[in-house]
């Protein structure tokens, strides 16, 4: 077993026989005048209440998907019990898959037609209320996604970089109209045989990372899918290409949180 499956393995291990202490409840904001939703998890009341800061992690689902589906999917409060874990719900959404607009999904750049940047005042509605509710370390905000909530994260990247200090993306890329200007952390998993998002696509979004993130170099192994891509500024691109299609792998979420714990503001 390699030092990266081995790590992942522990990490498995460690989050199935931690106790059951994390509080669930489900958030509203009104935005616009339109009501939103985030099913919120939250450490212990003794870490959550006193003054040690803790991290903050966004987690969102992918087009025609919901909140409680992505926390059961990637079940990051299992893996980083000591973070406040958001799984935010999106509104219907058009997009390539739903020209209609009939499922819940994201905006994927800024000033999209019709939909009035409503997720990215969404995103500064809830990051208000956390920092209000709870002692949130504001060295460690982070977002990740799958799919829409994939391309969602890079939109933050773009927009909301100075307030983010990582990135974890499954089977995602950064939209045309946008573009990366501040380094970032960023661990990112695709598979080859993605047949709704092309793999070309994602690996032109990787080459972006690495351009910004000053980790153009040859990459170094980290495992048997895994590749590290050192950076002169401290901000490295990590890379975990399975051969799979447009899934969220089951070992995505400990590698997810294994990569941001490194890395801070």
């Amino acid at each position: 077993m390699t030092r990266g499956f081995r790590t992942l393995f522990l990490l498995m291990i460690l989050a199935a026989s931690a106790p059951a202490a994390l509080a669930q409840t489900t958030m509203t904001w009104t935005v616009d005048g339109v009501q939103r939703q985030a099913l919120v998890f939250t450490p212990p009341p003794v870490l959550a209440t006193n003054a040690q800061p803790v991290p903050l992690v966004f987690a969102f689902h992918g087009h025609g998907g919901s909140m409680q589906a992505a926390s059961q999917a990637m079940h990051l409060q299992t893996f980083w019990p000591g973070a406040v874990i958001v799984y935010p719900q999106g509104l219907k959404t058009p997009s390539q898959v739903d020209p209609q607009g009939n499922f819940p999904g994201w905006q994927v750049h800024a000033g999209q037609a019709g939909l009035n940047d409503r997720d990215l005042k969404f995103f500064d509605a809830m990051l208000a209320t956390m920092r209000q509710k709870f002692p949130i370390d504001n060295a460690r905000i982070y977002a990740t996604g799958f799919s829409n909530g994939a391309i969602f994260s890079y939109l933050l990247w773009a927009e909301h970089g100075k307030t983010l200090a990582a990135f974890g993306i499954c089977a995602g890329r950064l939209d045309p109209a946008e573009h990366l200007t501040l380094p970032r952390a960023v661990v990112v998993i695709g598979g080859t045989n993605d047949n709704v998002l092309p793999f070309a696509d994602q690996q032109q979004t990787i080459q972006l990372d690495r351009q910004i993130d000053n980790a153009t170099g040859p990459g170094q192994p980290c495992g048997p899918i895994c590749t590290r891509y050192p950076s002169t500024s401290q901000t490295p691109v990590v890379t975990r290409i399975h051969n799979g299609g447009h899934v969220y792998p089951p070992w995505a979420a400990a590698a997810i949180v294994e990569f941001l714990k490194l890395h801070k503001l």
